[in-house]
């Protein structure tokens, strides 16, 4: 793969995070779930050491983890001042009340990802792969993630490489979830309609804002 990671900008959630985005409460440990772009989340981690069965997959996991926190170091504080600079575009609440505790819990999620990565490559928990090829069987998982990718960067990712992604993810999944439905801007994905209109798909809204209007997820099923 030809990624550099000097052009990643690596950010991760937290399991508690991606149980409000999906709305994972019903989701049993018997089912297997893939985290597809799931970068530097700890939610692989923390969900494997409660008996979940997760796979992530992310070009990211190409490089050891000292590569992944020095990078880490390098860049949260400039993607903080961003955030900083633009507040009213987010809900702040009692779980996340400022940018500056924000930056603390994603550097925590960063850091129990760093911790858990050499593991987890050992044990086929963290797989190097990226959209729209995946290196999974047909059926390999009950249900597919997919983090502030898949429309989030709708400007830079075309309806072509949208539709090819979620056939592939629908190929090794029975259902696919994507958050947000908005883009990083926080405007709705120009590519919303067409892949509601391609697939039998739905918007379902979730326990989770941090967007102002992003509490919605994409739900498709075969």
């Amino acid at each position: 793969m030809g990624i550099q990671l000097k052009s990643i900008v690596p950010w991760g959630r937290n399991a508690e995070e991606y149980q409000r985005m999906f709305d994972l409460h019903l989701v049993d440990r018997s089912s297997k779930i893939l985290d597809c772009g799931g970068g530097p989340a700890s939610f692989n981690a923390e969900m494997t050491e409660q008996g979940y069965s997760i796979v992530s997959c992310d070009p990211l996991y190409q490089f050891s983890a000292a590569e992944i926190e020095q990078r880490v170091e390098a860049t949260w504080r400039s993607l903080l001042t961003k955030i900083e600079a633009n507040r009213s575009s987010y809900v702040w609440d009692d779980r996340i009340a400022s940018p500056q505790q924000l930056g603390q819990v994603r550097l925590a999620a960063m850091r129990r990802f760093i911790q858990d990565l050499s593991i987890g490559l050992s044990e086929n928990r963290y797989v190097v792969a990226e959209l729209p090829n995946l290196p999974f069987a047909d059926d390999r998982f009950d249900l597919a993630l997919c983090s502030h990718l898949l429309l989030t960067y709708s400007d830079l990712l075309p309806i072509e490489f949208h539709l090819q992604s979620i056939e592939e993810l629908l190929r090794i999944a029975k259902q696919v979830r994507i958050f947000p439905i908005l883009n990083a801007s926080g405007a709705r994905s120009i590519h919303l309609e067409t892949v509601l209109n391609s697939f039998r798909a739905k918007l379902q809204i979730v326990p989770y804002e941090f967007q102002i209007g992003g509490n919605q997820m994409l739900v498709i099923d075969r």
